[in-house]
């Protein structure tokens, strides 16, 4: 690998480190038996959520290097696999929670229909990437793995856009903390469509293209 490709996933597993070191505390106080009464109560949903988002977030970045997913193609269709699981157990596990645990009164409205609207985006991604993995369809395929990835991160980007509005007002109310939760999504998002259209450098997109499964057309990839 490069030095420059090194980067992406090391940003990516930086990005991830607050959700992961918050999951990782979680997990230790559900052992110990101190934990809040709203994760106590039904543990599965909390427990599945935390270890699926450290294996999607950590396992993920790795899929971001060019040269080592061409270097390690087994590995890639492998940990794809995993991913694809993680990620369905994200997002599930978060609806779940935002449906039927008893949430903070100061997330309100707003956030708890962003959630439930990033677990049904993540989830239609996952299998829409799926499908088209089966198609051959790399370019739809990457598209949708991108997307789902960003918003599951979204986490790690709420920390900085919340962490500045906590510093400067103190706790932030219901709509404060809308403001910083969604900013955090519309970030990666934002940063998720860049990666997806931006041309890959030194290939031309006509220049690439896959058979379908059944030889009928090409598609081309990026």
């Amino acid at each position: 690998m490069t030095g420059m490709s090194k980067l992406v996933p090391a940003g990516l597993i930086a990005l991830s480190l607050v959700p992961s070191i918050a999951g990782a505390a979680r997990l230790g106080s559900l052992a110990g038996g101190d934990a809040p009464a709203r994760f106590a109560d039904v543990p599965a949903p909390v427990v599945v959520h935390i270890i699926g988002a450290l294996l999607y977030s950590l396992i993920g970045a790795f899929q971001f290097d060019a040269a080592f997913r061409r270097d390690h193609r087994a590995w890639h269709r492998r940990a794809g696999r995993i991913l694809v699981a993680a990620g369905l157990a994200v997002a599930l596990s978060g609806a779940w929670m935002t449906l039927f645990a008893e949430l903070p009164a100061h997330d309100g409205t707003v956030v708890n229909a962003a959630r439930l609207v990033v677990s049904a985006v993540m989830t239609y991604g996952l299998v829409v990437a799926v499908v088209a993995i089966r198609r051959r369809d790399i370019r739809r395929h990457r598209a949708w793995m991108i997307r789902a990835y960003a918003l599951a991160l979204g986490a790690g980007t709420q920390a900085f856009t919340l962490g500045p509005l906590t510093a400067i007002a103190g706790e932030p109310g219901v709509g404060l903390r809308a403001v910083g939760m969604l900013l955090g999504w519309a970030i990666n998002v934002a940063v998720a469509e860049w990666v997806i259209r931006r041309p890959s450098p030194g290939r031309s997109r006509s220049s690439r293209k896959l058979p379908r499964v059944d030889g009928s057309n090409e598609i081309p990839a990026n």
